[in-house]
């Protein structure tokens, strides 16, 4: 399953729906359930947060897309590629091996920034992913047996322990806590739902 914007509804231990907002508004309109009462609770995907969907409201329209004159609005150093020209303030010996580099200062500069941007993303990544397995786990496995070990394991980076750890928990809680941890542990890829 594909996140952003996505979202998992529980009714007590067990998965009653899970996709896009407005799918999962549609399948609980569906099934006769409602959010207000506290029977379903709806959890987003990428923060772990619980949310409120209002299942008697209208499914909300998609976004528009930017028209042109959006596009033609936006100002930049080199139009079609969006290059931007701002100072930059370096020492003598900084430029000189900017200077030295294949493609020039600009082209170095370029490549080093989208290395440690890559280098940021996977560390973020993997912090979210703990919040928000930590985040859904406090909300609706807090009393389960190895809760508070399974939470150690997982800021740890322990992937065996917490699959070990988290074994015995409702089968549909189980497995949506160990889809959002997975890019904590390594795994960019969170398995689809059967």
């Amino acid at each position: 399953m594909q996140h952003g914007g996505t979202v998992t509804a529980f009714r007590g231990e067990r998965l009653v729906a899970a996709g896009r907002r407005d799918e999962v508004v549609a399948a609980l309109r569906a099934a006769g359930l409602q959010v207000d009462d506290g029977a379903v609770l709806v959890f987003d995907d990428e923060t772990g947060a619980q949310v409120d969907l209002d299942v008697r409201a209208p499914a909300p329209e998609p976004p528009s897309v930017a028209g042109e004159e959006d596009v033609a609005a936006r100002r930049a150093g080199r139009p079609k590629l969006g290059v931007v020209a701002r100072e930059v303030t370096l020492l003598p010996r900084h430029w000189d091996w900017l200077g030295n580099q294949p493609g020039g200062a600009s082209v170095t500069l370029r490549k080093l920034v989208e290395m440690a941007r890559k280098a940021d993303v996977e560390q973020a990544a993997g912090r979210r992913a703990r919040e928000a397995a930590d985040r859904f786990m406090g909300a609706m496995l807090g009393n389960a047996p190895h809760y508070e070990e399974a939470s150690r394991a997982l800021y740890r980076g322990e992937g065996s322990r917490f699959l070990d750890l988290t074994q015995d928990w409702p089968a549909d809680l189980r497995d949506h806590a160990r889809r959002l941890a997975a890019p904590a542990f390594g795994d960019p890829a969170r398995p689809e739902r059967p």
